[in-house]
């Protein structure tokens, strides 16, 4: 896409309705564990959204690779690291800590991804206003796994559910840095090709870790059908609407929505404590990113105020 981002109220609608989609998903996912396993629960969402992203898809001619490249392997990378690994990781992990915890993870993605675009993101380099975002934010990330992570008695697995979801959050910020490195690509089958790849490795991994598939109750299965049909495909091509029309810097404001909406809804809907270290972690994850990303929000508000 060459052409200038162009920001509406339907881009607004758009970022807002990511925002609370993605942020419903972790008390969704709290919910269906009640009755499925973890892994086969990321094997059924992730299942159920390749079907549906894949038919539009072919629907649309099945396109991919828009230049003579054809680096299959980056692609694989991507739909490893963007639905496989993080899915499994979120599922297991949610067993042992809040939904709102998991969603105030999801936060650090944009911050992982500083170090990483400086290494292999021509122009994406690390300067002074980055770095204390980084550090500010890295704060919020230590208080956010806890003491616990650094006790080595094994008592609990809480602290390992944590690492899990923090590890989800670095897969997703190693995919958004792969995906950027790609040369054209249809963005339709961006959203589904990953996904094909992405199932293919978890649904034998549930098989394998935990035995066939089970029949869960009828309201589990509904579960997780609208997990893998909004959440992961829906909202994946939803994405990739706002991108193309309003640009990647715009769309990065979903990730202040996100961990608020997973912590207000764990705690209204599911009576999920709140201690004092969630909202530390939150505001200073969240004021990490907003400094890191403080130029290109500014060129952002300031280019659609001269539109007005």
């Amino acid at each position: 896409m060459t052409e200038a981002p162009e920001i509406t109220s339907k881009s607004w609608i758009m970022v807002g309705t990511l925002g609370l989609i993605w942020g419903a998903t972790f008390m969704l996912i709290e919910i269906a564990l009640q009755g499925i396993t973890p892994f086969w629960l990321a094997a059924g969402r992730i299942g159920f959204a390749t079907l549906l992203t894949v038919a539009i898809w072919l629907a649309r001619g099945g396109h991919f690779f828009l230049s003579a490249q054809r680096p299959w392997t980056p692609v694989l990378t991507v739909g490893v690291l963007s639905t496989a690994i993080p899915f499994m990781l979120l599922s297991w992990g949610q067993q042992y800590v809040t939904s709102g915890f998991a969603g105030v993870s999801m936060a650090a993605v944009a911050l992982m991804v500083l170090p990483l675009a400086h290494f292999l993101v021509p122009g994406e380099r690390m300067h002074m206003r980055r770095i204390v975002g980084f550090v500010i934010g890295f704060v919020g990330i230590i208080i956010l796994i806890g003491g616990q992570a650094f006790e080595t008695t094994g008592a609990s697995l809480e602290w390992l559910g944590r690492l899990a979801c923090l590890t989800a959050a670095a897969c997703y910020a190693m995919s958004s840095v792969s995906m950027r490195r790609l040369p054209p690509v249809d963005p339709i089958g961006l959203a589904a090709v990953p996904l094909v790849f992405g199932s293919a490795l978890v649904i034998p991994i549930a098989w394998i870790v935990e035995g066939p598939p089970p029949l869960p109750e009828p309201w589990i299965l509904g579960i997780i059908a609208l997990l893998g049909l909004v959440p992961t495909a829906g909202a994946n091509l939803l994405r990739v609407l706002v991108i193309r029309t309003a640009g990647p810097v715009f769309l990065s404001l979903v990730n202040y929505q996100v961990p608020l909406w997973s912590v207000i809804f764990g705690a209204l809907l599911l009576s999920e404590p709140i201690g004092w270290s969630l909202p530390a972690a939150l505001v200073l994850i969240l004021a990490g990113v907003a400094l890191s990303q403080w130029g290109a929000l500014k060129r952002l508000f300031g280019a659609q105020t001269e539109r007005r």
